[in-house]
């Protein structure tokens, strides 16, 4: 499980270090791609396998379901660790998710985000002035705290 909030930077080379403890649970081997909300989603490869196949089971002839697969799947880069730690974000992700210098990696229980320290902060704010408002609507998918 993934969980919690780092400031990191990304280099002029596309590289970021994605702290320790992520690290070790994504493994050798995983996946970036386009995420929502103009950030990056970054999958260990077992996520990755379990969403392919849920995104099989979505109906072909609906173009919601092929428009989102084509960005997801498209936008994804099979990526690996450098000897630092470091990922090397390719540049089409790094313009879909604007990153410059500043950045923040998050745990998002099966996944981490990499987003750009600004739109995070944004987001953020945005996000815990209708905290509670959104924790209601959960009520609508029968799920409590």
């Amino acid at each position: 499980m993934f969980l919690g909030e780092y400031q990191h930077s990304i280099d002029d080379k596309g590289r970021i270090i994605i702290p320790a403890k992520f690290r070790d649970a994504l493994g050798s081997d995983f996946i970036v791609t386009r995420g929502l909300d103009s950030c990056l989603f970054v999958y260990p490869r077992e996520e990755w396998t379990q969403l392919e196949q849920r995104m099989k089971a979505l109906p072909s002839m609906a173009a919601n379901a092929r428009a989102f697969s084509r960005l997801l799947f498209s936008g994804a880069s099979e990526c690996e660790w450098d000897k630092q730690g470091r990922v090397n974000v390719p540049g089409h992700l790094r313009d879909y998710a604007k990153l410059d210098k500043d950045c923040v990696v998050i745990g998002v229980s099966t996944r981490v985000e990499i987003w750009d320290k600004k739109a995070w902060e944004e987001y953020s704010r945005a996000s815990q002035d209708s905290f509670n408002e959104i924790a209601e609507k959960l009520v609508d998918f029968d799920f409590n705290f």
